[in-house]
Parts: structure tokens; C-alpha cells; sequence
């Protein structure tokens, strides 16, 4: 691929600005070209530019385009900066009046110098908020969808969109549907701006000259005008792809605007350098219809404040995944104490947990059109979710490094909504790791609450998620949870079944449907405050398990705290895939001698606490 720099802009208003100063702050840059101004970091603008598309692995040769008037300023500098001198390009004009129009400077250095190349153009006298953005995740999108490309940013709250080329983008295809040239705000609600940093197929490029054709006028020459006929006219496919930063210094601005941006993007590279960002994810109890939530079925569960895990992600040299001290142990005190540890909590700890949600969330942003700085970091975690009892600790590890990767590449949460939040986890999870799982706990630690869940066959299919829905926290009666407390994996339950489920197994289908038909029963129920029709419910989501996974599948440990509860006339059933029962006592008069017996036996247990920080989809 080869890389063309436009710079070749008469900027009158600004160097007249410069030049008229009286305070004599800038008299040293009188006369300098913008690209060549100071730019973020001191360093000049061209300058970071230069150092963004000097990779001789991915483009064969970068071309500069300038003019007559400024062409000895990029000449000192392109000997000063290892840029060889035959590339830069001069187009002949020396003022303003007689330009030629980003578009007609374009197809000058296509012609003269004959290129047959896909052509990446960038304005080099742009400023740009992040120094430090991956040009390579650019390119692997740019060929992932083979078609033209434009890099578009949300405009901050005091930008206006009669300055810029707007941008309409499909979410899903990341196609650009309609490209506005400075429109007025009523013609477009949209705030994501296109700026000249373009992929333009060799193909494609012989277009320029039929757009030059077409516009004679040299105020139509410019490349925003160009993508805005190539686009609503011609229907060209023209993808977008976000870069999480700001650019400024397009056009024709003054000494104000160039002091005022550069201050600001300075102002944000200093924040950023020093940010630590910590997230918390906590564990869910399944209250009712799990383990339906993986076979099109309904449920409905709740974080609860008990347990969680926490990542902390914080800007390093280099990029550094911090093994747990307890989870993640690679010293012993002895090869007996590595035996039994290892034979207590397995080989696998939470750093794998860590390193596969990175590996996934680099390939999401890429194949998004999301441009990440390349931004290192270190990244740690911390869990205090009891292992193997089914209470989702997997899962939180991975949300919560999810949430602090978003907020540490500032994405938004149009960027990664919830209900694609909630898929990605779970593919983390069973992709990347190989764990059995279901969709239940990865929504309920996305969206947080009390939450009512419907993965019918027909939404998924349709949209690739269920349908999501916020209930009352105080619909939640006083739930009690008991825990094994030397549990082994729980994993095998799902195992036979999932397999004759694939193989169209009618109990099986029954079943999940008869799980669904709880979960809606328990909805009206809870809602009502009806906890002796909720109890029913519940024992009947356990009579329904036990006979479709065989209580030999269900473990002697489970079965033991079924039997404790039931005993003590509670409700009970698991609230995942083994290792903990979730109980109702409707008499709180029996919850004292339910808790000895339970701790008497070896159990632990505890109060539900719920967690819903009262925010709303």
C-alpha cells in the first residue's frame, strides 16, 4: 500500500494570525507551514504523522504533496527526517486563490509519479488528539472489507458539524450510508465526523479524474465533496471506522483555534498517562429457569453483593497480565504443597481468564472499525467468589477486565452495548477457553440487578441476543445461599444433556420449555410479593433438574444440601451449575437451626445480599 500526505494548503488565516501577534509569544513561527507548527509533545505536527506511516512493512512508499510557496520547508525537514526528497510532490501553486483542491493535488502525485497501488491519504496538517493509535488495526480493516474506507470520530460538545464532513454508519455492516460535506444541524442528527484519513482502492481511483471532470469549481475539489459524490451519488462501498480521538486544525482556522486544541490535547495526554482504572463485576444466583438460559429457554437472576471480582488496569512500558498470588501460584512450599493445592483448585487459574478477553476484545475492535492507541498497560485481578460452586466467578473475571479494557480505550457503550457485552463474554468464555457455559450469568454481571431473560429460539436467531428486562430489586425476597467449602468442578452436569439436546432429544425439549414456563410463573409471582407460590416454583426447578440430569450427575454434595433444606421446610435449588443451593425459608423462625445444621455439616452459608445499583437500560 502506498501513503499519500496532503499538506499542500495555503493556511492565510492562520500564518496571517501569527504574523499580526503583537505579543510575540509566536513571532518564531512566522512563516511556518501548519503541518510544521508544534504540534502535541512539542513535536511538530508532520512529525507525528510521519512517525505513524513510517513502516515500511506495511506501505512501500509514502508521498508528500505540497506546494510552491511552502516546498523549502518540507524539504529541510524531509532531509532533517529521513524522508527522501523525491517523494515529495509540488503541485506549482503559490497562494491560495490559485490552488488546485485536495482532490486534483490526489491525482497529480497518482499520475506523475504512476501509481497502481491501494492509496492510503491522510492530511498532514492534522492534529490529533491520540499519539498513539495502531495504523495496522487501519489496514486490516481496510482489507477485511474491501472496500473504500473512511476514519470518522464523535465530535466533542463544542465542535460544531458545519466544520466538518458528517458521517451516517450502519452499526452492523459499518457501512457509510450517507456522507454530509459541513452540513447545517438539521440536516443530520449525527456527531461522527469525517476527516481526510482515507483507504482508496487502486480501482477505485480512477474516479478522480471523472470527479474532476464534473467539478470545475475549485471549492468543490476537496476530498470531503469527493467522498460525499462517491458515496450518495455513485453508492461506492465506503466503510467507517472509528478512532477513539479527536482531530483538529482542518480548514481554515485561526491562532485561537490552534492554541486552544493543542492545549486541550495536551491537557488529555498528561491525564492519560497517570490513569489507573479499577472495575468490579459480582456474582449471580440463579433464582429460576436455569439451566434453561443455554437451550432457548427463560430465566431470571440477580447480583448479589457477597462475592466479586475486581480488575485493575493501569498505563506500563510494556503490556503486563499479574498473576493472582492465591489463584495464579507458581511457588510452593514443598512438592507436597503443590500437590495438594493442585489437586484442591486445579492448574487453571484466573491469568488465563485475563489474557483471553484481551486477545478477544484486540480481534473485536478490529473487526469493528474500532482504532485503538497502541497503549500499554498492566492488568491484575482479584476474586473473592468461592471457586466451583456455580456462582459465576469465571465470568466476573472476565467482565470486569472488560469493563476496565473499554474505559482504559475510552470506548463507549455504543461502541460494545450490553446485550453484545454479554455475548462477547460468553465467548471468551466457550471459544477462547473451551467452558461450558449459558448466556444467564454474563447478562446479569453486564446489566447488573434483578434481571428477567427470554432466549427463545426466534430472538436469538434474530438478533443474536435475547430480550432483557430490568425488575424491581424488592420483587427479591430474603434469599439464603449455602456453598460447599472444598468443592470439586461442577462442570460435568451440563455435559450429556447439551449433547442430547443438539440431537433433538424430546425430554430434553420438554424440559427447557417447562423451565421457561417457571421462569414466567415466577416473574407474576415475585411481582406480587407471592413467595409461597415463588417456594412451589423453586422446588419444582429443582424436581426438574434432578430428573433430567440424574441426581448421580448432581453429586453427593448437592444432594446433602438439598436434603438439609428441605429438612428445615425451605425452599431450595441451584442457583448454577453445582457446588451451592439457593434456598426460601418462608418461616424465619426455622432459618436459625437451617443455618447451624447447614454449618454443622461443613457447609458455608450466608444471606443473600442483592446488588442492583439502580441503573436502567
Amino acid at each position: 500500500m502506498i501513503c499519500i500526505l496532503l499538506v499542500a494548503g495555503h493556511g492565510t488565516l492562520l500564518e496571517s494570525q501569527i504574523k499580526n501577534d503583537s505579543s510575540g509569544l509566536y513571532s518564531s513561527l512566522e512563516g511556518v507551514p501548519k503541518a510544521l507548527l508544534p504540534g502535541v509533545g512539542r513535536k511538530k505536527i508532520l512529525d507525528f504523522w510521519w512517525k505513524v506511516v513510517n513502516k515500511r512493512q506495511l506501505f512501500s512508499e509514502v508521498y508528500l504533496v505540497t506546494n510552491a510557496d511552502k516546498y523549502k520547508h518540507y524539504e529541510r525537514w524531509a532531509t532533517a527526517n529521513d524522508f527522501s526528497v523525491e517523494n515529495i510532490v509540488n503541485d506549482g501553486t503559490t497562494t491560495y486563490e490559485t490552488r488546485l483542491g485536495a482532490v486534483a493535488d490526489l491525482e497529480l502525485v497518482i499520475s506523475c509519479k504512476r501509481l497502481d497501488d491501494d492509496i492510503m491519504v491522510i492530511a498532514g496538517d492534522m492534529l490529533c488528539a491520540d499519539q498513539n493509535f495502531d495504523i495496522a488495526q487501519v489496514l486490516k480493516f481496510f482489507h477485511l472489507k474491501n472496500g473504500e474506507l473512511a476514519i470518522y470520530y464523535e465530535m466533542e460538545p463544542g465542535e460544531i458539524t458545519s466544520s466538518r464532513g458528517i458521517v451516517e454508519v450502519c452499526p452492523d455492516t459499518h457501512r457509510v450510508t450517507k456522507f454530509y460535506e459541513k452540513p447545517s444541524p438539521e440536516v443530520t442528527s449525527s456527531r461522527l465526523a469525517s476527516v481526510v484519513f482515507y483507504c482508496l482502492r487502486r480501482k477505485t481511483l480512477g474516479s478522480l479524474e471523472q470527479f474532476l471532470n464534473l467539478h470545475d469549481n475549485v471549492e468543490d475539489r476537496v476530498l470531503g465533496k469527493y467522498l460525499e459524490w462517491l458515496i450518495n451519488v455513485m453508492h461506492v462501498p465506503v466503510y467507517g471506522m472509528k478512532l477513539p480521538s479527536g482531530f483538529q486544525l482542518i480548514g481554515q482556522v485561526g491562532l485561537s483555534d490552534y492554541t486552544k486544541w493543542l492545549t486541550h490535547y495536551s491537557a488529555k495526554k498528561t491525564v492519560t498517562a497517570v490513569k489507573s482504572i479499577t472495575c468490579r463485576s459480582y456474582a449471580r444466583i440463579g433464582i429460576i429457569g436455569n439451566p434453561s438460559d443455554g437451550y432457548y429457554g427463560k430465566t431470571i437472576a440477580m447480583s448479589i453483593a457477597n462475592f466479586w471480582a475486581e480488575a485493575t488496569i493501569s498505563e506500563s512500558k510494556n503490556l503486563v497480565l499479574l498473576p493472582h498470588p492465591l489463584n495464579d501460584p507458581t511457588e510452593f512450599g514443598s512438592l507436597q504443597d503443590l500437590f495438594h493445592i493442585s489437586r484442591k483448585e486445579g492448574y487453571l487459574g484466573g491469568l488465563r481468564l485475563l489474557q483471553a478477553t484481551c486477545k478477544k476484545f484486540y480481534h473485536y475492535c478490529s473487526e469493528k472499525g474500532i482504532v485503538l492507541p497502541k497503549q500499554n498497560f498492566t492488568l491484575k485481578y482479584n476474586v473473592n467468589i468461592p471457586r466451583q460452586v456455580g456462582l459465576a466467578g469465571s465470568s466476573a473475571i472476565v467482565s470486569a477486565t472488560l469493563e476496565c479494557l473499554m474505559r482504559f480505550y475510552s470506548l463507549k457503550e455504543e461502541d460494545l452495548p450490553k446485550p453484545i457485552r454479554a455475548n462477547f463474554i460468553l465467548d471468551v468464555e466457550t471459544d477462547e477457553l473451551f467452558i461450558t457455559a449459558g448466556l444467564q450469568d454474563r447478562v446479569v454481571q453486564v446489566y447488573e440487578g434483578l434481571i428477567y431473560m427470554d432466549f427463545s429460539k426466534d430472538l436469538m436467531e434474530k438478533q443474536g441476543f435475547g430480550n432483557y428486562e430490568y425488575m424491581d430489586v424488592r420483587c427479591a425476597p430474603p434469599f439464603w445461599l449455602a456453598y460447599l467449602r472444598d468443592p470439586s468442578d461442577s462442570g460435568v452436569i451440563h455435559s450429556d444433556v447439551r449433547q442430547r439436546w443438539l440431537n433433538g432429544d424430546p425430554l430434553v425439549l420438554e424440559t427447557m420449555q417447562l423451565f421457561a414456563d417457571l421462569t414466567d410463573q415466577a416473574k407474576l409471582a415475585m411481582e406480587a410479593s407471592n413467595w409461597s407460590a415463588l417456594a412451589e416454583l423453586m422446588d419444582r426447578n429443582l424436581e426438574l433438574r434432578r430428573s433430567l440430569f440424574t441426581d448421580a450427575s448432581l453429586g453427593p454434595g448437592n444432594l446433602r444440601m438439598v436434603e438439609i433444606a428441605q429438612q428445615h421446610g425451605s425452599a431450595v435449588k441451584l442457583p448454577g451449575s453445582g457446588g451451592a443451593v439457593l434456598g426460601l425459608c418462608l418461616n424465619p423462625e426455622h432459618l436459625s437451626a437451617l443455618k447451624k445444621t447447614f454449618q454443622e455439616a461443613g457447609y458455608v452459608f450466608c444471606p443473600v445480599v442483592p446488588y442492583c445499583p439502580g441503573s436502567k437500560p
